[in-house]
């Protein structure tokens, strides 16, 4: 999964005329679902959004409280494009994104779970393959791209860079988390 998080002083979802998702501060979170990621990416996100440390405590020292320690809502929407790339020409290629039926059942399965380790009331969403009009007012600016796999994706091609330099001499430096 890969997840673009904004601390926000508010933010909504519109879908026609209709507003489907509201909060006030918090975060606005963008989901985007790889096409082979399991419960085990699900879990670590959401351990990701609820813990991120992107507000500041009662004395004004940033960097030291989560959503989840201040009570604060949550907006996910949903938004393949988070894994669009371009290879050849301007047109992006959405091939890594899980297929739409099976994304549909992850999101909301997604949302179940994070409303369950959290206030489920604290917690808004956009629609799902819905055309969204989204309104961030971002605190801060505070943006981060959350992923996954960062670590595996460094490790694959840690392993695949020795693998292929295994005659070279020249090191492959190793990952920071």
């Amino acid at each position: 999964m890969r997840v673009v998080l904004q601390k926000v002083a508010n933010a909504s979802v519109t879908v026609g005329d209709r507003v489907v998702g509201k909060i006030g501060k918090g975060v606005c979170v963008l989901i985007g679902i790889y096409k082979d990621d399991t419960v085990k990416d699900m879990d670590y996100m959401i351990k990701k959004i609820l813990g991120m440390r992107v507000f500041e405590d009662d004395s004004g020292k940033m960097w030291t409280k989560s959503v989840k320690d201040l009570g604060l809502e949550v907006l996910c929407v949903s938004q393949f494009t988070l894994y669009g790339k371009t290879n050849k020409g301007n047109k992006p290629d959405f091939h890594d994104s899980m297929r739409s039926e099976q994304s549909r059942d992850f999101y909301n399965e997604f949302v179940v779970k994070l409303r369950s380790q959290y206030d489920a009331s604290k917690i808004q969403e956009g629609e799902f393959g819905a055309m969204m009009l989204v309104n961030i007012a971002n605190d801060g600016p505070v943006t981060l791209e959350l992923d996954s796999r960062k670590f595996t994706y460094n490790d694959q091609i840690k392993t695949q860079s020795n693998e292929s330099s295994s005659s070279s001499s020249t090191p492959v430096p190793a990952t920071q988390p």
